[in-house]
């Protein structure tokens, strides 16, 4: 399924839609649908089905529940309209050029195959060096359920470039695709990959870092703080590849999947509500407990805890990882925000989740760097942590 993937139809399509377009009939809108997003066929029958002009409403609905003015559940014909009109505007006052950022500079070579499904793609750029450069890889976020590598920051890219590090960013399935840990997995091979190709590319194997938010910076850690995953028997060269970095940096990251351990740390900060209700739906599931069972592609919540630790930082750091630099947006001590809307989002991106590993890796003696507003740590930002740990001094 690749549902998610159609959230942001209804935003791009109206660059192309006028509200005369819109009125001549819902065909007209499948027709527009299929042009510019036929990921949203998701029957691949060539043409955009009622069922499937559903998901883009009930999504455009999650994502923008502002627009259900009468506040009955569903998005009535004007209240399309005015979503449209509103998205129209916004669109109008974008650049020229459509949604590729023109600072951003191309990549050496993009949309890289690592593996069979349109998603396990990567881009790359090769920093202009005489010696094997470091390679900085960007993981996205998006809840495993959105997100893409066109999120890397153009600034970010070009600092690094400008150092003298090489930078991908990939793609890996959702989970809406294939239950975790795919995505995690999906990263691991893409790292494998380029670490194959690394003589071609230029690429020092020795000097690889990994950085993301949110659920990208989940699967850092998890790459960081697993054993060496290669395999050295295997037949299938990129398997023999090394998985292990040199250091890894992390925005808003989830440091733990445990469902004990969020009720500890953010459960307080909930007040009268139960951490349970941070947990979004999973296609049409709404139970916490057979979500996560089908989040983690298990039978039984037993199993599907049993592997969520296998993913989860805290459980799985060691003393013989590499550094870490962690970034959160609120201090410790900071308020609730006052816009509802943004609770959830500022609750599963606390700094307490960063605090609770930096605690961890004090007590194992592992490096570690943990930035928020006030904080004083040694390194101010990813690109300056990178350059430190990946460059000669």
């Amino acid at each position: 399924m690749k549902n998610i993937v159609v959230i942001q139809c209804v935003l791009l399509v109206v660059v192309t839609w006028s509200l005369g377009t819109a009125a001549r009939g819902d065909e007209a809108i499948k027709k527009q649908i299929l042009k510019l997003f036929p990921q949203a066929d998701t029957n691949k029958d060539g043409v955009i089905s009622d069922a499937e002009e559903a998901v883009v409403s009930r999504q455009a609905l999650k994502r923008y529940p502002q627009a259900d003015k009468d506040g009955d559940g569903v998005l009535s014909t004007a209240e399309k309209k005015a979503l449209l009109r509103a998205a129209a505007n916004r669109a109008k006052r974008k650049p020229a050029g459509g949604k590729r950022n023109p600072a951003k500079k191309s990549p050496s070579f993009a949309n890289v195959s690592y593996g069979e499904h349109d998603r396990q793609v990567f881009d790359i750029w090769l920093a202009d060096t005489d010696e094997p450069a470091p390679l900085a890889i960007y993981i996205h976020g998006g809840g495993f359920k959105a997100g893409s590598k066109e999120k890397l920051k153009p600034n970010d890219l070009t600092q690094l470039l400008q150092a003298g590090i090489s930078v991908a960013a990939i793609n890996y399935r959702y989970v809406t695709i294939a239950p975790l840990p795919a995505a995690h997995h999906d990263a691991r091979r893409a790292l494998q990959f380029m670490r194959a190709k690394a003589s071609e590319w230029n690429i020092d194997q020795d000097r690889v870092a990994a950085f993301g938010g949110s659920a990208g910076a989940q699967i850092c850690m998890w790459l960081a703080f697993s054993d060496d995953m290669a395999n050295p028997k295997s037949a299938d060269p990129i398997e023999r590849e090394s998985s292990r970095l040199t250091c890894v940096a992390t925005s808003g990251g989830q440091t733990s999947n445990g469902a004990e351990f969020w009720r500890k740390t953010v459960g307080p900060l909930l007040g009268d509500q139960k951490v349970e209700s941070l947990v979004q739906p999973l296609g049409q599931e709404r139970d916490p407990e057979k979500i996560r069972i089908a989040t983690w592609g298990a039978k039984t919540l037993e199993e599907a805890n049993a592997i969520a630790a296998r993913h989860s930082a805290l459980d799985i750091v060691s003393a013989d990882d590499p550094p870490i630099f962690m970034q959160y947006g609120m201090a410790p001590d900071a308020k609730l925000p006052s816009d509802r809307k943004r609770v959830r989002g500022w609750l599963i991106h606390h700094v307490n989740l960063g605090i609770a590993l930096k605690k961890k890796t004090d007590a194992l003696k592992l490096e570690s760097h943990l930035m928020y507003p006030g904080a004083h740590p040694k390194y101010k930002s990813t690109v300056a942590f990178f350059k430190a740990k990946l460059l000669p001094q």
